[in-house]
């Protein structure tokens, strides 16, 4: 079993320079607009800028990640709510979810806390799940 979380910041107008600046965290990862995954792909048309939600425990579910992400506090939620506020960016809460024995309920459903919710609100983000099923 295994999930992964992260905030994302996407933007046609700020780089990633930018939003560190605004938010006053840096990114774990980010993606200039402009910038190439491979030479030969076109430039990026816009920025990408992302902070990782660490794991708190071998095997955690997205409700072991609450904690975490909730740590981060009231103040940056308001800002990334600053920077949809714009309309400079929009803000997702990334899940990946990737399911290795469809057997085990473990692995099934995802549930988030209504605190949770509420800090997503509040950072005025969107909930995007990408769900990656591996099976012979």
């Amino acid at each position: 079993m295994s999930f992964r979380m992260y905030i994302r910041v996407v933007s046609d107008a700020l780089m990633p320079v930018d939003i560190s600046n605004l938010l006053g965290v840096d990114p774990d990862e980010a993606h200039a607009i402009g910038s190439r995954k491979r030479p030969e792909y076109p430039p990026r048309s816009h920025t990408s800028w992302i902070r990782e939600v660490e794991s708190p425990v071998p095997g955690a579910r997205p409700e072991d990640f609450t904690p975490v992400l909730l740590s981060w506090g009231d103040d940056f939620a308001t800002a990334l709510r600053g920077l949809t506020g714009r309309e400079a960016a929009t803000v997702s809460l990334v899940i990946v979810q990737e399911i290795r024995d469809i057997d085990s309920s473990a692995e099934k459903g995802i549930f988030l806390g209504a605190g949770l919710l509420a800090w997503l609100a509040r950072a005025g983000a969107a909930i995007d799940i990408d769900q990656y099923i591996h099976h012979d």
